[in-house]
């Protein structure tokens, strides 16, 4: 049966197609009867607008593109879910697309996003896209950079003080009297890594005798952790560190696993641990972990104001927001 068409409901209410139109996109301009009478015309014939033809009508759509690095991560989904309450509050919508940390599906969802032209794309970067990104904006869709700085101002963008937060998480391990203290980083091409390990440096520098290891992990995901876990376990006692920083919680709680569900460590008698992004479960780990706090409601709800921000005035400059971080101590590091 071929759907109904806004033809089939103007002839069916008696008015005109432009009538229909304005009931639809304006309806205080219509007089209420007639307004009564063709809501009652596209109840009866089950017309659904064809929305995909006025986006492309209008240019663009009602929908926003938000890129993530790991989905998987709850740290990304908290932010995918703050965003699309933000977006739905001005009746828009977010798609979400996973990169999985890799360029090409980056970039296939870039080139997706602009096929369905979207209001903005808000990403979180696995490398260095400015150039797509850029042509992006010239074509009018606006690019917001979510949990990463836009290094040239280029790009309106909402992410968290990583130096301060690495300073933060290792001066805590050495405050409470640790110094032999290893980074547990992931893939070193994300400035989140790179910005946590130079603030973990820069607290080791102000501590004599604290030295610092940097301990490569494979991915920033638990079983990596758990990898790394079983790697220190092989060590002599006393070539353990006793304070450990990892580039995320999803590390710390594989390392943790590691360390007391399938070996004899303790935490923290033997080794005080602390992860990064204080997800859900760093709370409810078998050992309550100890975490760098990140505004995740905020940054997803920031990111879509940013983006309307570009909508509203499209020649404002783009704006930078960057949030501190917040130190959350539990048993992990416990005296």
């Amino acid at each position: 049966m071929r759907a109904a068409s806004i033809k089939d409901v103007a002839n069916h209410a008696g008015v005109a197609v432009g009538t229909v139109s304005n009931v639809l996109n304006y309806p205080d301009r219509v007089a209420e009867r007639t307004r009564a009478r063709v809501l009652d015309s596209i109840s009866e014939l089950g017309f659904v607008r064809n929305d995909v033809a006025r986006q492309l009508r209008a240019g663009h759509s009602r929908t926003i593109g938000l890129i993530v690095l790991d989905i998987g991560n709850p740290f990304f989904s908290s932010i995918s879910r703050a965003a699309e309450d933000a977006a739905a509050k001005s009746g828009n919508a977010v798609v979400l697309g996973n990169s999985g940390h890799n360029t090409g599906r980056e970039q296939h969802y870039i080139d997706l996003f602009e096929e369905q032209r979207v209001q903005g794309v808000l990403i979180s970067p696995v490398s260095d896209t400015s150039a797509r990104l850029a042509a992006l904006a010239a074509r009018g869709i606006k690019v917001v950079l979510v949990d990463s700085p836009s290094s040239e101002g280029q790009f309106s963008s909402v992410s968290i003080d990583d130096v301060s937060g690495g300073y933060m998480a290792t001066k805590h391990l050495l405050d409470i009297g640790r110094r032999r203290v290893a980074f547990v980083a992931g893939p070193q091409q994300f400035h989140q890594v790179t910005d946590r390990l130079a603030g973990a440096q820069r607290a080791v520098l102000e501590v004599p005798g604290a030295t610092l290891e940097v301990l490569q992990a494979s991915d920033l995901t638990v079983l990596a952790g758990r990898e790394v876990g079983d790697a220190l376990v092989e060590r002599e006692r006393e070539l353990l560190p006793d304070g450990l920083f990892c580039a995320n919680d999803l590390l710390a709680l594989g390392v943790m696993q590691s360390l007391t569900m399938l070996h004899t460590l303790r935490i923290p008698q033997d080794v005080a641990l602390v992860g990064y992004d204080d997800i859900d479960f760093a709370a409810s780990a078998v050992v309550p972990l100890t975490s760098i706090r990140q505004p995740t409601t905020l940054i997803g709800q920031t990111a879509i104001e940013l983006l309307a921000e570009q909508l509203e005035t499209p020649d404002a400059k783009p704006r930078s927001v960057v949030f501190k971080p917040e130190l959350i101590v539990r048993a992990s590091t416990a005296q």
